[in-house]
């Protein structure tokens, strides 16, 4: 599935380079066209000096000046959106290359609204918050975006589904023009915008009107322009205008209430749905082949206008509702019945396709959680996408598994095959050998595979996996827990995932280490045979060599494996590749030494 030619670095680069000479002509411009804007206001006031004060001229000559300075505006205005396009699309890649340089930690959107410290492998498997592979993945304009790509890597989807999001990403893969283009839509702003707290709004009670209101609304501005008209005509008495008027006044009190109430909450709804209304401008003018994306596309059709249409009818009501905040208007607005004729149709608006806002925001986060995925396998072109195996039991069979979020050119990969036969890898090996670093590395590898990205593998089979893990458990004072009390906490959840039949992944490091060494080693026996007899799959690293003889217990279902360290010139130097057998030495002490503690 993997056919891509272009080398990212490069397509960034040159992409990044003809947005910097993009905006520096453009300012360039714009600086030339407020110039041109100045001095055609100074030539306008000396004409009217020439026209008006010393009738040298005819005042005819202001048009001359005042024409040109409508258009120099106009241009200027034109510029300056040029030249903030480019200034977004400059830093979009710069942001671009920040991720292939690995320089992306704590530049991007961290995830941390998503965290759950109960969640039983966001936080050892740095899922989300800073520096987490949420960080990296993430590309999304709306917090609708963010939201459904956690909840992909928090929870594996179907295959069928997973399938569909891979035939979609690599689809989107290589539209760079697409993915651009939804990046420096609206302002340089992520909107909050939310498809849950939108649909609130949405689905809210109606306001009610009493019956005929819009009708009577349109019926008594007309009045009173065709009687103002008449009046100034002298063809009416006034009489009959201020009759009209007065109506209009007994009408705004009737209406008053439910004025009020639409009106104060439709600001923030509009402002946030004209992001996704371009977002879904773009989609529609797409042409998409994926099953996934074709679904996304079709934006539901009401009366012919599209979800694009519809959110831009809102706008516009919106924007006319805003106009009688105008001093200049206001006075014309009142007897046209302005305020109450738009918040009437907003509150019409939002009664016919209240239900369905949730739905387009929803299908716009989806749009972004695909772009985001497509963007990593843009820029990972070694990456794969793993083939998902069903209906045979736990499984997790890898070549060349490399950590996400370590660079390519140092991650180090290994071979790694869990099920079937053998379930169970103890992993032994000193300090910083890279053990902790194994388990993330097959972990992430397997959120990545049921959210629908490509993997850092050279080959990966892998069945749907409920994952649990015990590798950066803490202590809470909040919940008066110790690290010990919360790790065995953690380890009766993952326990009773693999009792409940779950094809379960487990992932433990050093297990049960904040207990004395007898009890260890019962403790974390009982726990892994407990897990292994569940049918699960799974690592356990540990410094304990004595751990590392439960594979005798559980004959060809656990396997010993380690990593090995050597010292060269006082230095300690590691390799990061797996080898069988337990690890026959510790670093511990020229660790200690080479930081300088006397041992």
């Amino acid at each position: 599935m993997q056919n891509q030619t272009i080398s990212p670095l490069d397509e960034y680069r040159a992409r990044l380079e003809r947005w910097r000479t993009a905006h520096v002509a453009s300012d360039r411009r714009s600086r030339q066209l407020g110039n041109a804007r100045l001095l055609t206001g100074l030539a306008a006031l000396a004409i009217a000096a020439l026209a008006i004060g010393a009738g040298a001229l005819s005042p005819w000559w202001l048009v001359v000046p005042v024409a040109a300075f409508v258009v120099l505006g106009i241009l200027h205005d034109r510029s300056d959106k040029l030249r903030d396009r480019a200034l977004r699309a400059t830093a979009y890649y710069e942001r671009a290359l920040a991720r292939i340089e690995n320089r992306w930690a704590g530049k991007g959107h961290q995830g941390e609204a998503f965290r759950d410290p109960k969640h039983l492998y966001s936080d050892d498997l740095d899922l989300l918050g800073p520096a987490s592979a949420f960080e990296l993945l993430s590309t999304s304009r709306t917090a609708t975006g963010d939201r459904i790509l956690a909840e992909w890597l928090l929870a594996p989807a179907l295959p069928e589904v997973v399938t569909a999001r891979q035939a979609a990403v690599v689809e989107l893969r290589d539209r760079m023009d697409l993915r651009e283009d939804i990046a420096l839509m609206g302002e340089d702003i992520r909107t909050a915008v939310d498809d849950q707290a939108m649909k609130v709004w949405g689905e809210r009670t109606a306001v009610r009107f009493f019956p005929g209101a819009r009708l009577l609304a349109f019926a008594l501005a007309c009045s009173a322009v065709i009687t103002l008209v008449l009046v100034l005509a002298q063809w009416l008495n006034p009489v009959v205008f201020l009759a009209v008027v007065l109506a209009e006044l007994i009408f705004g009190l009737a209406v008053l209430d439910g004025v009020r109430r639409v009106a104060l909450v439709v600001e923030t709804p509009a402002r946030e749905l004209k992001l996704v209304r371009l977002l879904l401008e773009r989609l529609e003018k797409e042409k998409f082949t994926a099953p996934y994306l074709e679904r996304l596309a079709h934006s539901l059709d009401e009366h012919g206008l599209t979800a694009s249409a519809e959110i831009r009818r809102l706008e516009r009501a919106v924007e006319y509702l805003d106009s009688a905040r105008n001093q200049f208007f206001r006075l014309l607005a009142a007897p046209l019945v302005w305020i109450p004729q738009f918040t009437m149709a907003i509150e019409a608006w939002r009664r016919q396709n209240g239900p369905h806002i949730g739905e387009w925001i929803a299908a716009v986060g989806e749009f972004e959680a695909l772009c985001s995925l497509a963007t990593f396998a843009f820029e990972r072109p070694d990456a794969v996408f793993p083939e998902l195996v069903s209906g045979g039991g736990p499984l997790f069979d890898g070549d060349d598994v490399r950590h996400p979020l370590i660079p390519r050119d140092h991650a180090v990969g290994n071979d790694v095959r869990l099920g079937g036969e053998c379930t169970l890898w103890i992993v032994s090996g000193s300090n910083m050998s890279g053990k902790s670093t194994l388990l993330r590395a097959i972990g992430l590898n397997t959120a990545l595979a049921w959210a629908g990205a490509p993997v850092c593998c050279a080959r990966l089979r892998v069945a749907p996996l409920r994952m649990g893990a015990s590798i950066r458990v803490n202590d809470s004072l909040i919940d008066n827990k110790s690290r010990f009390y919360a790790e065995i906490s953690r380890l009766r959840d993952i326990v009773e995932l693999a009792r409940a039949g779950q094809p379960t992944l487990f992932l433990l490091d050093e297990l049960l280490s904040g207990t004395n060494s007898h009890d260890r080693r019962i403790g974390a026996a009982a726990v892994i045979r407990s897990l292994v007899e569940g049918g699960a799959i799974g690592l356990v690293t540990t410094h304990d060599l004595a751990l590392a003889e439960i594979t005798g217990t559980l004959g060809e279902r656990a396997r010993n494996v380690h990593f090995e360290d050597h010292i060269e010139n006082g230095e300690i130097h590691f390799d990061y590749h797996l080898r069988p057998g337990v690890v026959e030495r510790s670093n511990a002490l020229e660790l200690m030494r080479a930081v300088g503690l006397d041992v």
